[in-house]
């Protein structure tokens, strides 16, 4: 009974309740877990591999600022030994800021586009103290220094991130440079972020198992294998090596998952939170230490000076974008009309910010009957949710198929983007009928400019389920940034010159 009494007086109430599969250890303890009887397989460390990658990255950044700088010296500026002090000195400095920037980061290398707003803040920076330097100083600087030779730098090691980035996602999908993982919480709570997980392996988590709250509840109903309830957490992370534990739901009070932290930092595991906040991230969160708490800030509008910079974005690119499109739009259009009746191009109302109705600009790709003869092709409908699609819809036309497979057919929105009815980025702009159809969150969806490209575009197009296509145009409005809409303009090219999906 003494044991008992002292047992359970070294366990908090309302935490790790529940039937265990080993005696329970206080997570305060010096010893919040028993060594492992025997040396299990040797697994490949994340932390040796990302160790590995912040050396790569280190060695390409400071590889294209040292070629920069020399193409710099040998072509723009004179090659005297000032001129060479002067660049390296800048050089060291660009690095210095990388570094300061986070750009180095475990936490965000490979994952996530810190890395790269890292460099661009970086480059900024320099560029600024540049220019702060030549004013206060009183000395001559040449104007290509800030604006060829520190852009090159950064283009430079922006394209050798983005190489090695893309071989750390080739080896994660085959299996390679993996955190293995564990997840507890409820059985529903963690097939849902084990599915999630598996779905995008490229972020490195390897789930090898879960602990749910008691060994007596049914297990979750994935792929994840019980290995003990949450009081066994900090031994089953010892046992197998796990290198991250994620935390699905609530299984732990505030002050258990204090506890929790302790033990893991023992154990040397990472310690992940999955907020009941679905679908909002950075820039939209900030932690507000308040009163001895952690208030969770979250943005619910975004702020002028990003709306600004988005809607300059759209202007200025929009109208470059459409002037070096209408040599290919005018070629379109001619092709369009010679080789089947009806005008060049399809206008057709639309729903944008807000629900308020404009006049979207097309190529036309079907006959100039298609209308007309969608009723009898409802039966075979393929699209998803309120969506009309069909693989092989009879009313496209040859040249229109064409226009589709490389969305050449939406190059006329552009002119709907310089008139500020449409964004660059953005939810695809629906039809009114569509919209009659919404569920009440799918309205969420009309908060923001519709756009010519957009998440779904850059993630299956036509081959998305309605409710994945919602998910991604949900999750843009709730986090969009300029920067984000910068990577999704880079992924569509790669989208259309490899256009799955898109029919």
């Amino acid at each position: 009974m003494t044991t008992t009494v002292e047992r359970r007086g070294s366990i908090p109430a309302g935490e790790r309740r529940g039937r265990a599969a080993g005696p329970r250890r206080s997570w305060a303890s010096a010893q919040p877990f028993a060594p492992p009887v025997s040396p299990g397989p040797v697994h490949e460390s994340w932390r040796v591999v990302v160790g590995q990658y912040r050396l790569r990255m280190v060695l390409s950044d400071a590889l294209a600022v040292a070629a920069a700088g020399t193409v710099y010296v040998g072509v723009v500026a004179h090659a005297d030994a000032a001129a060479v002090a002067a660049v390296a000195g800048v050089a060291l400095g660009l690095l210095t800021l990388i570094a300061l920037c986070r750009g180095y980061d475990v936490r965000a290398l490979g994952d996530g586009p810190g890395e790269y707003q890292a460099i661009l803040r970086a480059a900024g920076l320099v560029s600024v103290l540049l220019m702060t330097f030549a004013f206060v100083a009183d000395v001559s600087l040449p104007r290509s220094a800030v604006f060829l030779g520190v852009p090159a730098a950064a283009l430079l090691a922006l394209a050798g991130r983005y190489v090695n980035r893309k071989a750390l996602h080739r080896r994660r999908t085959g299996g390679e440079a993996m955190m293995r993982t564990l997840v507890i919480g409820e059985p529903s709570d963690v097939d849902h972020v084990v599915e999630d997980l598996d779905a995008a392996v490229y972020h490195g988590y390897r789930v090898v198992g879960a602990c749910v709250p008691s060994l007596d509840l049914p297990g979750p109903q994935g792929r994840a294998p019980v290995l003990g309830a949450v009081a066994d957490v900090a031994q089953v992370v010892v046992d197998h090596e796990v290198e991250v534990v994620v935390v699905a739901g609530s299984p732990l009070a505030a002050d258990g998952l204090r506890r929790l932290s302790w033990a893991l930092d023992r154990a040397g595991a990472k310690l992940i939170v999955v907020p009941q906040l679905v679908e909002v991230a950075a820039p939209r969160i900030a932690v507000r230490p308040t009163a001895g708490l952690s208030l969770l800030e979250v943005e619910v509008a975004a702020p002028r000076p990003r709306l600004l910079a988005k809607a300059l974005l759209d202007r200025f690119l929009g109208v470059a974008l459409l002037l070096a499109a209408a040599p290919v739009i005018a070629a379109a259009a001619v092709a369009v009309r010679v080789t089947s009746p009806g005008p060049a191009f399809y206008r057709q109302s639309r729903v944008g910010v807000d629900g308020e109705r404009f006049s979207m600009w097309k190529l036309r790709s079907m006959y100039a009957d298609a209308e007309a003869r969608r009723a009898a092709l409802v039966a075979e409908n393929e699209g998803a949710g309120v969506l009309f699609k069909m693989k092989d819809d009879p009313r496209v036309t040859r040249v229109g198929r064409y226009l589709r497979r490389y969305s050449l057919d939406e190059l006329p929105q552009l002119f709907n983007v310089v008139r500020g009815e449409m964004s660059l980025v953005g939810p695809r702009p629906p039809l009114g009928a569509e919209v009659e159809q919404y569920e009440d969150q799918v309205h969420r969806r009309l908060r923001v400019k519709p756009g010519l490209t957009g998440l779904w575009q850059v993630s299956g197009r036509s081959d998305l389920s309605w409710e994945e296509s919602v998910r991604l145009d949900l999750r843009y409005v709730d986090n969009w940034s300029v920067v984000m809409d910068m990577m999704i303009l880079w992924k569509t090219l790669r989208a259309v010159v490899r256009p799955a999906g898109a029919y």
